[in-house]
C-alpha cells in the first residue's frame, strides 16, 4: 500500500463513486507526471467549488448563490414542477432544454436496503413548497426502478394527505422511453426529451 503523500491522495480518490484504488493509482500517477500546474489547477477548482458552492434552500440545486439561477430565473414556468432524486437529474433535464419549470430535489429516493426513509429526504420541504407556490402540475422525474416507482406512490400519498384539495397539484411521471431500472442521469438527452413529452398522470 502506497505510503505518505501519494498514498493520501490515492485513499482520496478512492472515495470517489466509481473509482477503486487501481484507477485512483492511475489518476494519481497522471497529475504527479503531467505538468503540475494540471495539479495546482486541480487544487484551485476543488478549493474553489469547496468555498463558494452551496446547496439551494429552496430547491436543493447547487449552485454558488442560494438561492440559485434556476429558483430566480422569472422566465421559468411556476407552475410546473419537476422532483428528482439528485442534483445530477437536474442537469440531465437541463441538458435536454425542453423543461422550463422549477425543480425539487429529494436528495436520494426510498430505499429499505440501504436504510433510506421518508425522513432523510427533502419531502417535507416538497409538501411545504405545494402548500405555498402555485404549482399546477408536479412531474416526478424519478428512475424506473423498483425504490424510484415506491417513491413516486409515496409522494403522491404525502402529497394527498399534507396539500389541499385547492392547492393539490395533478401528478404526472416520465413515461415513454425510460427503461425499467434506468437511472436519468445515464440516459441520453432524446430519450429524456421523448419521455418528458409523454409523461402520463399517476
Amino acid at each position: 500500500m502506497e505510503q505518505g503523500a501519494f498514498g493520501h491522495l490515492v485513499r482520496e480518490l478512492s472515495r470517489l463513486p466509481g473509482l477503486g484504488p487501481r484507477s485512483a493509482r492511475r489518476i494519481a500517477l497522471h497529475l504527479l507526471t503531467a505538468q503540475k500546474d494540471q495539479m495546482k489547477g486541480l487544487a484551485r477548482a476543488l478549493t474553489d467549488a469547496a468555498e463558494s458552492l452551496r446547496v439551494c434552500s429552496v430547491c436543493g440545486n447547487i449552485d454558488d448563490r442560494d438561492p440559485c439561477h434556476i429558483c430566480i430565473d422569472t422566465s421559468r414556468d411556476l407552475s410546473k414542477l419537476c422532483v428528482v432524486a439528485g442534483v445530477a437529474d437536474v442537469w440531465a433535464m437541463e441538458r435536454t432544454h425542453q423543461f422550463k419549470g422549477r425543480y425539487h430535489v429529494l436528495g436520494g429516493i426510498l430505499s429499505a436496503i440501504d436504510g433510506v426513509t421518508p425522513e432523510q429526504l427533502r419531502i417535507d420541504g416538497l409538501v411545504a413548497r405545494l402548500q405555498t407556490d402555485p404549482v399546477g402540475e408536479v412531474i416526478l422525474a424519478l428512475s424506473a426502478t423498483v425504490d424510484g416507482q415506491a417513491t413516486a406512490h409515496y409522494l403522491h400519498d404525502r402529497i394527498d394527505q399534507g396539500v389541499a384539495i385547492d392547492k393539490r397539484p395533478k401528478l404526472t411521471r416520465l413515461a415513454l422511453g425510460l427503461p425499467m431500472g434506468g437511472e436519468l442521469d445515464y440516459l441520453d438527452d432524446g430519450t429524456i426529451t421523448a419521455a418528458l413529452k409523454a409523461r402520463a398522470a399517476l
